[in-house]
């Protein structure tokens, strides 16, 4: 009756109940013995956002972003941490759960989906800081012009997330079964990790750079992303180059990460 419940094995649904399970476990796991528990997914972007705030406002002359900033920043910052996280954990995707990677008869795509999956609910969990500081801003602030506004471009946000769930996915096939089968990738990615930091338009805006800069950045994957979740509140930040960019790229990045995945997952098994 339970196998009813579920779908049969090597059915999608059979796969989905089983990604919500892990998913759901490492959500636990994550928070169970943590007493703030879930205001971690908050905490860890608010201060990060308060430390930027603080030295592009108060302690250097700020003339990057947008106004306002603090929305500005967090709206980029939040998926920066999905990302960030995210990718940091494909290195140890396989090597973490050996056992039950060797073991169990569900795909192995699965260990790479529940960490997107997971820290896209932490992702989501977080939108709350977003949505305060846009709250205290319109209340406190009173020029029109460093006011937030939300329009049309909220519309926007749910393609972000699909779009970026699609890199993440591509990247995490690629990054996961790579790290088994090289160990320095794992430390590699890391340092690839704080330089892409800068390199992408998380505490800046792509019209902040001079040319070649401009057209470099909106080549990253993540530039026209952020953009997309910035166009609520800056409509007037939204590039074509860069959004195109983002979902050929993030589509490119999925069809060769399913491929090396296919092609490196019996070597892998091996290693484990």
């Amino acid at each position: 009756m339970s196998t009813t419940t579920v779908g049969m094995p090597g059915t999608p649904r059979r796969y989905l109940h089983s990604l919500w399970l892990l998913s759901a476990r490492d959500l636990r796991v994550r928070y169970a013995t943590s007493f703030l528990g879930y205001l971690w997914s908050v905490l860890d972007p608010l201060v990060m956002s308060l430390i930027y705030l603080l030295v592009f406002t108060f302690f250097f002359k700020k003339d990057v972003g947008a106004e306002p900033y603090i929305v500005f920043l967090i709206a980029g910052l939040l998926p920066w941490v999905w990302f960030n996280t995210a990718t940091s954990d494909f290195t140890r995707a396989f090597r973490k759960d050996a056992k039950l990677v060797r073991s169990t008869a569900i795909p192995r795509s699965i260990w790479i989906n529940r960490i997107v999956l997971s820290k896209g609910i932490e992702f989501l969990c977080s939108l709350p800081v977003l949505a305060l500081f846009v709250i205290i801003n319109m209340l406190v602030e009173a020029d029109p012009a460093k006011t937030a506004q939300i329009g049309w471009g909220a519309l926007w946000m749910p393609v972000a997330v699909v779009l970026q769930m699609t890199l993440l996915v591509g990247l995490g096939m690629l990054v996961a079964p790579l790290c088994v089968l090289f160990t320095d990738l794992e430390r590699t990615t890391a340092l690839i990790l704080r330089a892409l930091f800068y390199a992408t338009p998380v505490i800046y805006s792509v019209q902040n750079l001079p040319e070649p800069f401009h057209t470099i950045v909106s080549f990253n994957p993540l530039t026209g992303i952020f953009m997309l979740y910035r166009a609520a509140f800056f409509p007037e930040l939204v590039e074509m180059l860069p959004v195109v960019t983002s979902a050929v790229v993030s589509v490119g990045i999925l069809i060769i990460g399913l491929w090396v995945f296919r092609a490196l997952e019996r070597p892998v098994l091996k290693e484990l």
